[in-house]
């Protein structure tokens, strides 16, 4: 059965960040890259003449950023912001876009973006060395064996540089392991980053804050560039 095709556009002033997201859709073979625009005033006339599905868009751009294109668009694509800045993040979650990604992007957390815009599709594949999972544990290299983590009894997971920490209910696990990998393979629906350093089971939560997050005794701290995705997802919908 062949995968549908999800049409994308690149808008940002800046030919080298464009460059990347070229190369990222490239990598996907659900996405189908329709176009590029160097600013936010091209975006409206070639909405009206081709369809698009997902919108990669930079915020800072001159004479329209793109939280005001966005304002203005009366039936949007699935925005995903693509910027250096971390400040807007709360703004965009006011415009109910998909995602916000803070430059660099790094391929595995765009691939995430990409599986929030189209939640109708199969997730796309990364080729990374991941260790294996089986329903609903995982095993980590630990104490020079491999040692079976059941993903239910996880409490949150904090990244010690090249280490990894998993916390469960019962034990702790040090790991050399990425971050940004292991965010990857995790299920999205069951899991959240609310920090650079801090992934939580979204099962634990008993409260949070503007700032933090509680399981527990446990107060855990909210990333500036994390606060959108955290609010998303935690949040109701009005």
């Amino acid at each position: 059965m062949s995968l549908p095709i999800y049409n994308c556009l690149i808008v940002d002033d800046e030919p080298p960040a464009r460059e990347v997201l070229k190369r990222y859709i490239q990598k996907l073979p659900m996405l189908c890259l329709v176009g590029e625009c160097n600013n936010a005033l091209q975006v409206i006339p070639f909405l009206h003449a081709n369809p698009v599905d997902i919108l990669f868009l930079d915020i800072r751009m001159p004479q329209l950023n793109g939280l005001e294109l966005v304002s203005t668009l009366s039936n949007p694509p699935k925005i995903i912001f693509t910027t250096a800045y971390a400040e807007y993040a709360l703004e965009s979650y006011d415009l109910q876009a998909t995602d916000y990604l803070l430059k660099p992007i790094k391929f595995e957390r765009f691939v995430k973006a990409v599986n929030r815009a189209i939640p109708n599709l199969p997730p796309a594949q990364v080729n990374t060395d991941l260790p294996a999972v089986e329903d609903s544990y995982l095993y980590f290299r630990a104490d020079r064996k491999m040692m079976k983590v059941m993903l239910k009894d996880i409490l949150y997971i904090e990244s010690l540089k090249d280490y990894v920490k998993i916390v469960t209910d019962s034990n702790q696990i040090i790991t050399k392991y990425s971050m940004a990998a292991l965010e990857a393979m995790l299920p999205t629906t069951g899991f959240l980053r609310i920090h650079r350093s801090f992934i939580i089971a979204t099962d634990k939560l008993t409260s949070y804050t503007n700032s933090n997050v509680n399981l527990g005794s446990i107060t855990l701290p909210i990333g500036k560039m994390y606060q959108h995705e955290v609010f998303r997802r935690l949040r109701p919908t009005p």
